[in-house]
């Protein structure tokens, strides 16, 4: 119970820590906030507002449409889109972000010709309108997942029912598919939507003024620890109620699908698509793969070919110490989720505890599951506020010494955010585990430590090692608690491809982005074994 008790006061302590700023408010502090409400926040508001309404609308309707399409109808090249529907999945959006800028700058090939058709036009992709379209394409894959797992149980059956009581084709998708998929689109677009609102690379990199960069902006360059607080706190707020909605309609998609009605029959057999409507089809679940995926890799890599021209040599000697900050800080962040994710389901296993124990463990896990929906400022900000508190009332403490000059506090920043993916996936593993392999150990005296060293962890390799590389992956791509927690003078592969595009050195930035692309690929890809078992 005392490691679970440390896993329980590691994910409160940057909750606490942003609701006790509010704790702090002196006068000059409700002054400033009044400014702030005055001048900033208006402007965090709108932008965050527009985003979200635009990203959520755009990912349903992508994410619907490629989902009908896959789920409900049969064509030549199907079997290649369903998977390749989740590429995008490994595409970080800010690294989608540097390849679209140098792709449709002002003076690039694609607006001279443009311009050449239409005299005086002129886009600009860094703008809330570019934004918007780059969160779409690599976020709808959240949607078409969910929603095409919804649809794969009972939508054949019911559009078959449809057609056979003469309801025309898309009256069947309107009124027949999509209600059917509607919960698991609305929790499709609520993880997208919060990784959106989590996002820091693509609103830094364009200048947006949303609650992510105006955090940032708030700790490091106003050093203005309070209105920090005060935007994380709203921020984390509005992620919270983003969570409750995203369970309950999970919840709701258990009366959307129904175990082992899955027909092979004549009856259940999917419509073909031939001539137009196959060509339809194949645009409908092209177009999200080339330009949320397909495009910007193809500009990251001319954009390394062109850079490998100047100082490819020197890059590739700077890149091994990218490479390796990033490694070690995901490779002991992984390994010590895993451990805690361990100790966690096997303490929710065990069984016989008292009330308030069992309450507990409860209690827990649900704190440990709502850590990966906190974006990572919100994260950072929330560690570095108790630190500094200690750090005011203990200065021979060097707890800030401890958690800004070392490791430590940005390897504390990841185990808050992403212990949830490990402790999912080794529930998910001692899921398939007999409750009668504990009993029987034990009736042969083996103690707890000897069950799970023994018998648990063989057992639970496979899920052990799923979510210490989910972790991994997550560690990598991770940019904005990195960025406020990581030691001076150590960049991540991600801090530096995010430094050098901000500093428009796109040649230099592409390789490090192309390195996140690349180990965003492997969950991507176990996701795709698991669909081909599906």
């Amino acid at each position: 119970m005392y490691l679970i008790g440390l896993i329980a006061f590691l994910i409160s302590v940057p909750i606490l820590g942003i609701a006790g700023a509010w704790l702090q408010l002196d006068a000059a502090a409700v002054d400033a906030l009044h400014r702030q409400m005055q001048t900033v926040l208006p402007g965090y508001l709108a932008t965050s507002a527009w985003l979200a309404l635009f990203v959520t609308l755009g990912v349903i309707v992508v994410g619907a449409a490629t989902a009908v399409t896959i789920g409900l109808f049969e064509f030549r090249g199907k079997r290649f889109f369903s998977w390749a529907l989740l590429l995008p999945m490994a595409m970080p959006a800010y690294v989608c972000a540097y390849a679209y800028t140098d792709f449709l700058q002002y003076g690039g090939a694609v607006q001279t010709s443009l311009r050449a058709l239409w005299p005086g036009f002129r886009f600009d992709v860094r703008s809330l309108a570019g934004a918007i379209f780059l969160f779409i394409f690599t976020l709808y894959p959240y949607a078409y997942l969910l929603a095409r797992n919804a649809l794969g149980e009972r939508g054949v059956h019911l559009m078959e029912a449809a057609r056979l009581l003469g309801t025309p084709l898309s009256a069947r998708i309107r009124r027949v598919a999509l209600p059917l998929a509607r919960p698991a689109l609305m929790a499709g677009a609520a993880l997208a939507l919060m990784e959106t609102l989590a996002d820091y690379g693509v609103s830094a990199y364009f200048g947006l003024t949303t609650f992510t960069t105006g955090i940032y902006k708030a700790w490091m360059v106003m050093d203005d620890r309070i209105a920090a607080a005060q935007y994380a706190s709203l921020l984390l707020l509005f992620v919270a109620v983003l969570l409750w909605l995203e369970r309950r309609e999970q919840g709701r998609m258990r009366f959307a699908t129904v175990r082992g009605n899955r027909g092979d029959g004549a009856e259940a057999r999917l419509p073909v698509l031939r001539g137009m409507r196959a060509a339809l089809a194949w645009l409908v679940c092209g177009t999200p793969i080339v330009l949320g995926f397909v495009l910007p890799v193809l500009i990251l890599l001319q954009l390394m070919w062109r850079e490998s021209e100047l100082s490819l040599a020197t890059n590739l000697a700077r890149y091994a110490g990218w490479s390796w900050n990033s490694f070690r800080f995901g490779g002991l962040a992984a390994a010590i989720a895993v451990v805690l994710a361990l100790a966690l389901g096997f303490a929710q296993r065990a069984g016989g505890l008292p009330r308030f124990n069992s309450l507990f463990l409860r209690f827990v896990a649900r704190l440990a599951s709502m850590g990966y929906a906190i974006p990572g400022s919100v994260i950072a900000i929330g560690i570095l506020l108790p630190v500094a508190w200690l750090q005011a009332v203990f200065p021979g403490s060097g707890a800030g010494v401890w958690l800004t000059a070392t490791a430590l506090g940005v390897i504390y920043a990841y185990l808050v955010r992403f212990t949830a993916v490990a402790v999912q996936s080794v529930e998910a593993g001692y899921t398939r585990i007999p409750a009668s392999l504990d009993e029987a150990a034990r009736t042969m005296g083996a103690s707890r430590s000897r069950i799970v060293y023994k018998l648990h962890m063989p057992l639970l390799w496979r899920s052990l090692a799923t979510g210490a590389l989910m972790v991994f992956v997550d560690v990598v791509k991770e940019l904005p608690a990195t960025l406020l927690l990581r030691p001076f003078n150590t960049d991540t592969l991600a801090v530096i491809a995010h430094n050098l595009a901000r500093d428009e050195r796109l040649g230099e930035a592409a390789l490090p982005a192309l390195s996140i692309v690349l180990v965003g690929l492997i969950p991507v890809l176990l996701v795709t074994r698991a669909l081909r078992r599906y």
